[in-house]
């Protein structure tokens, strides 16, 4: 019989869940979503991004990131344009209110940094580099 505290998975609930509640306030003070959050910093980084670049970034099907984006649009954060050589891709580009939440968006990443205040550099590459090997594990596409 398994227990809780032999239980590999639980920990990662835990974590998971605390820093989706760190992350819950200064991000409702800017009027998104944790996931909405990751589909603007992904536009943030680069703007003008076929939908299936931001799913396959985000690790997200179209039947999640669909909705997500429909979302943004509807707050006049983003607007999808079909390209006129195939119809079938959309790109996402940023309007000027989407862009203006950037300089907003930077306190919800001084939350995160808060987590690690007293850790060392080399922990935090540690576990960034562990997490990633995870993800690859549970998801090698």
């Amino acid at each position: 019989m398994a227990n809780l505290s032999d239980d590999l998975s639980f920990p990662f609930y835990v974590a998971s869940r605390l820093f989706s509640q760190a992350y819950r306030e200064p991000l409702a003070e800017i009027g998104l979503t944790y996931p909405q959050y990751l589909v603007m910093l992904v536009l943030w980084e680069k703007d003008g991004q076929m939908v299936s670049e931001i799913g396959q970034k985000l690790q997200l099907d179209s039947g999640t990131l669909t909705p997500l984006l429909k979302r943004l649009e509807a707050a006049h954060l983003i607007k999808r344009v079909r390209s006129e050589e195939d119809e079938r891709r959309v790109e996402i580009e940023l309007t000027y209110p989407g862009s203006a939440l950037q300089s907003k968006a930077a306190k919800v990443a001084e939350k995160a940094d808060e987590f690690f205040n007293n850790w060392e550099e080399k922990d935090v590459s540690q576990l960034k580099v562990l997490m990633e090997k995870l993800i690859a594990e549970f998801n090698p596409a």
